[in-house]
């Protein structure tokens, strides 16, 4: 099988199974000889800030000298991008093979009526990797949820991360924030360590408090008062904590929580045997982080910014880091979401922000067309236009920016990704 086959075979399965629930995942782990029972794990959960956690956790654990695989989503450039080792992607061969173990199982769990969806194979995948190239430790990102996500046949981890709690996916996970948290906190195991984002709504933190104790679990957080913050740039945030001053090289208020969960968690490691985590591996390991798509800072004349955000709270904090970096800047902005996502709330928070909104829609089969995009846009900004395709709505905002200007592209990862794309291009 070559690399293209393989991708194309795990697109081809269903995005989530008919019939919620841990089953398919874990007959298929047991044919293979269930991989992830030889790793090690920090489990990460929550609704946004995973992807940057687990970036900055895997960024420490490296520069600790510890092989460490991570294992996210969604991908922005390149699928390869979801299964990294020591920050390097796997191998286009390396996939391949793995999925060439994986289907022979899968297509007879399927004669079974227990065929594998696209995730949980491609969490299969990620199991075998990590397991066959011996890795000391797994960041391992939850996809949806917690409770029944694949990832969750994994015994106690060394450590459980549960970051910031929103609401999102509530046709899957629950219309009140209540049973939202109940279904993250499914990553709580007996006996384990938590770590959780500091400044939780309230209610979340009720849930996440009693579930620690129900699961005999440590919980740990951080009071944010006890952060001094020496800078804020758009380039990053500099912080004080414990003595240590650390480089957040993601921009926004919101990924000093981020960090704050990422340094905790590093030290909860720590305790649980990873000696050589130290505060200069913190530091090190904190700022060489790269995130594509997370208020990524492309060029800077003029400066193109690029986020993924798509709920209500990932938009706010875009809103916030947009008023607290851009402010005195012309900002044209190409946006484009997905129809179940809140494009109201990008709308109400972002639109007024910009003085002019080119709408498209994202190369997916979910996205919201941009005649309807613009339409929710329409009553926040006096210029709104559409240009169907994104690369070229990106090139149309190029042109009409002036140096000191800043262009926005936001709304989705899916965007992001077709955007990024046209950019490496054209700086290549």
């Amino acid at each position: 099988m070559q690399y293209q086959e393989a991708v194309d075979y795990v697109h081809s399965l269903l995005p989530f199974g008919v019939r919620p629930g841990l089953e398919r995942m874990r007959a298929m782990m047991a044919e293979l000889g269930n991989p992830q029972d030889r790793l090690k794990f920090a489990h990460v959960a929550g609704t946004n800030g995973k992807g940057s956690t687990c970036a900055m956790l895997a960024g420490i654990l490296q520069a600790s000298g510890y092989k460490t695989g991570l294992f996210t989503s969604p991908y922005v450039i390149e699928f390869r991008e979801r299964m990294q080792i020591n920050g390097e992607m796997i191998p286009y061969k390396t996939f391949a093979a793995v999925i060439e173990q994986i289907k022979p199982v899968a297509d007879m769990l399927a004669k079974r009526d227990m065929q594998p969806t696209e995730f949980e194979v491609i969490t299969a995948a990620a199991f075998l990797y990590f397991a066959q190239a011996g890795c000391d430790i797994v960041v391992l990102e939850v996809g949806l949820g917690g409770r029944l996500d694949s990832t969750n046949i994994i015994k106690t981890p060394l450590v459980s991360v549960i970051t910031s709690v929103s609401m999102d996916h509530m046709n899957v996970l629950g219309n009140t924030i209540e049973e939202i948290a109940a279904e993250k906190c499914g990553i709580i195991k007996r006996g384990g360590i938590t770590v959780i984002y500091p400044e939780q709504d309230r209610r979340v933190f009720n849930i996440l408090y009693h579930t620690a104790i129900l699961q005999s679990n440590v919980l740990i957080t951080q009071n944010m008062g006890d952060i001094h913050i020496e800078a804020e740039k758009i380039t990053g945030t500099d912080i004080v904590y414990n003595g240590l001053h650390i480089h957040i090289p993601l921009i926004g208020a919101h990924q000093v929580g981020n960090c704050m969960t990422a340094v905790l968690a590093a030290e909860a490691l720590r305790s649980r045997g990873l000696r050589r985590i130290t505060g200069k591996t913190i530091i090190n390991g904190i700022a060489g982080v790269q995130m594509p798509a997370r208020l990524e800072i492309f060029q800077t004349q003029p400066l193109v910014l690029l986020d993924g955000g798509h709920n209500a709270d990932g938009i706010q904090r875009l809103a916030q880091a947009v008023r607290r970096f851009l402010s005195g800047r012309r900002i044209v902005a190409v946006i484009g979401m997905m129809a179940d996502k809140a494009y109201d709330a990008a709308a109400r928070e972002i639109a007024p922000l910009c003085d002019k909104i080119i709408t498209t829609t994202p190369s997916n089969p979910r996205a919201l067309p941009a005649e309807r995009l613009a339409r929710a846009m329409g009553p926040y900004c006096r210029d709104v236009r559409t240009v169907e395709k994104p690369e070229k709505a990106f090139l149309q905002a190029l042109r009409e920016a002036q140096p000191e200007d800043a262009v926005l592209v936001c709304g989705s990862f899916y965007l992001a990704s077709d955007v990024r794309k046209a950019l490496i291009r054209f700086s290549a």
